[in-house]
């Protein structure tokens, strides 16, 4: 069996879609679309970033500040990969969880993924607030904080077009999503 004939088997549950991980930079809406779409679907929506600090009993930036990037991101790939998961539920990831060890594959793999897809001065627009809680964006403003990102995107860009579907975020909603998912 080829890989294609493996996903396809693997990503289509003959009861709904089963597992749904919604991708992409942060700031690009995966929570706030992830709980809609479940809602939507009737399935559970679980957000990777808080079972990891429920796990470690800390938030992101202080695992961050405290332990660094490198094992913050070894720990998040190890929740990807361990986290018991519902037979549907729809998965929202951190922003750089794609983009490291074989988490993408891993995600093709085990379900349907979808990169929702933002320009970096509307990503810039979401996330200006928001500095404080987000340790990778380094305190950036203006346009350093777009420049920032527009480096990161260039980066991860490579890892989010391996998702089985790619949504312009900019309209996105529950309705449209649940129709990409059924073609």
């Amino acid at each position: 069996m080829n890989n294609n004939e493996n996903k396809i088997s693997v990503n289509s549950s003959p009861n709904g879609l089963g597992l749904i991980f919604l991708v992409g930079f942060m700031g690009c809406g995966k929570t706030t679309l992830g709980r809609k779409l479940a809602s939507r679907l009737g399935y559970e929506f679980m957000d990777l970033d808080h079972v990891l600090e429920a796990q470690v009993g800390m938030s992101i930036a202080e695992y961050f500040s405290r332990f660094s990037e490198d094992a913050f991101r070894k720990l998040e790939s190890e929740v990807l990969k361990q986290t018991k998961y519902p037979e549907h539920a729809v998965i929202s990831t951190g922003g750089g969880l794609p983009c490291f060890f074989d988490n993408m594959q891993w995600m093709n793999t085990h379900g349907k993924t979808i990169y929702i897809k933002l320009s970096p001065k509307t990503l810039a627009d979401r996330l200006e607030n928001e500095k404080e809680k987000r340790p990778v964006l380094n305190g950036a403003k203006g346009k350093d904080l777009v420049a920032f990102i527009e480096g990161k995107l260039t980066e991860r860009d490579k890892f989010y077009s391996q998702a089985a579907i790619i949504a312009d975020g900019l309209s996105l909603t529950a309705e449209k999503v649940e129709q990409l998912l059924n073609k």
